[in-house]
């Protein structure tokens, strides 16, 4: 009561009447007269001052934590981006084969697939924010290995064939611990948001894994010209960089832990399965295009190494340009249900297989990149999304370590299928992909998805 009473102005003595220290009520209990009302406005605003401030900082916690989120998100995603846009002409140059190429990024993405629901469910476990921090620090140190493998291979220390198995074990490495930061970052989204706006907050990390492939490529292709694993070695200090600030400002939000006895979320659950159905066939054609875009570029225009590099980098950034603006202005400004923007994308995404497959020229290319990205902007918010709100409070975690080992699943089936089909004839990867997406645009259209327990307002 002393420190309440500090805040408040101690009203004059008057001749007539003695008043209180502290003014009191004139015209009746708790009813201030104008005379008075001062008064009452400061007791009030030093009433309400502690639930004011711990608004305030519940605010600026919630948005350090999705600035955070972005940053681990989008120096992966960059990193990611480098890569892909130097992998095709490097193993070029130490006499790997299309085939050999597509199976290092095979391999270490059914790692990543067998490790992202483990990350997911420690992070249930342990904290997001712990989590995170190991998978930022594992792609840094699997970066530098990845690097380090390509060029002992360069400089002769590695025959070709020594160089792909070092390749595919260091890349395996890398990717059994860099794993871990999808999920984390995921189900930290899931912990900050509620059912109704659960689709923009994922959203948010459709946007970082945007703006890292629209910065990957236009950084990457500068970098490349001093050299193809420049790209590479940047890549290990960006998300290093992102570790130190995860570290030092991210605060653990408070969520809902799994009882010791609760089920463990199956990939077969019936509330997530068509969604996990969905995002894998989604990142199975995604990765054909990807795996085998470089290929058909290179020997389609006839291209070096190093135009190489920057003409699939262009592209991938035209493509992610579209996705976050399709990110920025609909997924984050419509209500729209998760499966609704499943729904909206499939019909871009099978003409962009259908112009990609047609394209003789960069600007084609370009062109047919944009319209895949633009498809890519709504499917993946909303297969995420969806099966988020499927599953409880107690569920997030789990649920984000399995919509998180989806797209390296595709991506253990597409840059196989992709570099074989690649091998048979130019085209035939993209209609290949066309053909696989007609069926899912019916199943997307005759699924109804079930809704989770809706999780309380999170606490940060």
């Amino acid at each position: 009561m002393r420190q309440l009473a500090a805040l408040l102005p101690r009203c004059p003595t008057r001749a007539i009447e003695r008043r209180p220290l502290y003014c009191a009520p004139k015209t009746g209990p708790g009813v201030f007269s104008s005379q008075d009302r001062p008064v009452a406005q400061t007791y009030a605003a030093a009433r309400n001052a502690p639930i004011q401030a711990a608004q305030l900082t519940h605010t600026l916690s919630l948005r350090r934590a999705f600035a955070l989120v972005f940053v681990a998100i989008a120096s992966t995603g960059m990193g990611q981006t480098m890569l892909f846009a130097v992998l095709a002409p490097l193993g070029r140059e130490i006499d790997l084969s299309e085939l050999q190429i597509g199976a290092i990024i095979s391999a270490s993405s059914i790692t990543f697939f067998l490790f992202s629901n483990l990350w997911g469910r420690a992070s249930d476990r342990y904290g997001r924010r712990r989590v995170m921090l190991v998978g930022l620090l594992g792609y840094t140190l699997g970066s530098i290995l990845f690097a380090s493998a390509f060029y002992a291979g360069m400089v002769g220390l590695l025959a070709p064939s020594a160089a792909f198995v070092a390749l595919t074990l260091t890349r395996m490495a890398q990717s059994s611990v860099m794993s871990a930061t999808p999920p984390a970052a995921t189900a930290m989204i899931a912990d900050i948001t509620t059912p109704e706006t659960r689709t923009r907050g994922m959203g948010i990390i459709g946007a970082a894994q945007n703006v890292g492939a629209i910065a990957g490529p236009a950084v990457g292709g500068l970098i490349a010209i001093v050299s193809l694993l420049a790209p590479i070695w940047f890549a290990a200090l960006l998300t290093f960089i992102a570790a130190l600030l995860v570290s030092w400002l991210l605060v653990e939000p408070t969520f809902q832990r799994p009882s010791a006895d609760a089920e463990r979320l199956r990939f077969l659950d019936p509330r997530i399965l068509p969604f996990v159905i969905m995002g894998v066939t989604l990142f199975v054609g995604f990765a054909v295009v990807q795996q085998t875009l470089a290929f058909r570029m290179q020997d389609l225009l006839a291209l070096s190494g190093a135009e190489t590099a920057r003409t699939f980098g262009f592209a991938m950034m035209f493509s992610a340009a579209a996705s976050l603006l399709v990110q920025v202005f609909i997924v984050q400004r419509l209500t729209l249900a998760p499966i609704t923007l499943l729904r909206l994308a499939m019909p871009s995404l099978m003409l962009s297989f259908g112009l990609i497959a047609t394209a003789t020229s960069e600007i084609g290319f370009i062109c047919a990149m944009t319209v895949l990205g633009f498809g890519l902007g709504l499917a993946g918010p909303g297969f995420v999304a969806g099966a988020s709100v499927a599953v409880g409070n107690h569920e997030q975690g789990a649920v984000a370590g399995v919509t998180s080992s989806c797209p390296p699943l595709g991506f253990t089936i597409g840059p196989l299928l992709g570099t074989y089909l690649y091998q048979i004839d130019g085209q035939l990867p993209y209609l290949v992909a066309l053909g696989m997406y007609l069926p899912l645009t019916v199943f997307t259209l005759l699924t109804r998805p079930s809704t989770g327990i809706p999780p309380e307002l999170p606490e940060v």
